[in-house]
């Protein structure tokens, strides 16, 4: 049986999504949990992104293949009562046995979160404490030249390795609350570090390191090196994963 699961989680604990050995990992513990489940039998997760050391998720999506016959209720009771609290399956539902969820991505939205104003500490695993005030109007100027398709290989951190950089960004926003700062990406796809490569040469913007129209400077140079900044882990969250079938 192949079943899809929408999933979130905290990940200041985690090494990250993707399994590394001598580490805890989002996979690592669901395939645990699916260990116990699935009658002692290894279980391969397949999520749809990986996320980094200390990303958070709000919509994680992944599929997964059982032995054992067991309902989509059944199988998301028992899949929390052996998660630590860090994680948690938001719905499970069955699908053929031929579904494969990246396959169904129609787009994925990351937001990132600064805080300008006093440092919280109880805030620092989950909102990036910046603790100076930004030029705003410059960073919104600035993020627009990432909508649209472009070659992402300048802000991303393995380009000598990746042939293919070409991603959509759909939309790119600033929302300040406050002295909180809610940046937004919602795009076809995104490559490892790219979100946090992006909010990094906003920072610089927002510092007034560069000015604007830099940051398409940078972009169509297609160079790491020419932006070289990379915005810390801990404000960055996968926050929806939309699918073509809306499962």
């Amino acid at each position: 049986m192949r079943f899809l699961i929408r999933f979130s989680y905290d990940g200041s604990n985690f090494k990250g999504y993707q399994k590394q050995e001598g580490y805890r990992t989002i996979q690592e513990e669901l395939e645990n949990a699916l260990y116990k489940i699935n009658n002692s039998t290894k279980v391969n997760v397949v999520a749809v992104s990986r996320t980094d050391k200390g990303v958070h998720a709000l919509d994680q999506v992944a599929h997964l293949d059982l032995d054992v016959s067991i309902t989509p209720y059944k199988l998301k009771r028992a899949l929390n009562s052996y998660l630590s609290d860090e994680i948690h399956i938001n719905s499970v539902v069955e699908v053929s046995c031929d579904y494969f969820s990246r396959y169904h991505v129609l787009s994925k939205e990351y937001h990132y979160y600064i805080n300008m104003g006093e440092y919280n500490p109880l805030m620092r695993n989950y909102v990036y404490q910046h603790g100076y005030l930004l030029n705003v109007s410059k960073m919104r100027k600035a993020i627009q030249y990432f909508e649209g398709e472009h070659d992402f290989r300048a802000f991303v951190t393995e380009n000598n390795v990746k042939e293919n950089c070409v991603r959509t960004i759909y939309q790119a926003s600033i929302i300040r609350k406050k002295d909180i700062l809610d940046i937004k990406f919602v795009g076809s796809g995104f490559l490892r570090y790219q979100v946090r490569n992006m909010v990094g040469a906003l920072l610089k913007v927002g510092t007034g390191k560069i000015e604007p129209y830099e940051v398409k400077m940078i972009l169509d140079s297609k160079e790491r090196g020419k932006n070289g900044a990379t915005a810390k882990a801990c404000g960055l969250y996968l926050a929806k994963t939309t699918l073509e079938d809306d499962i």
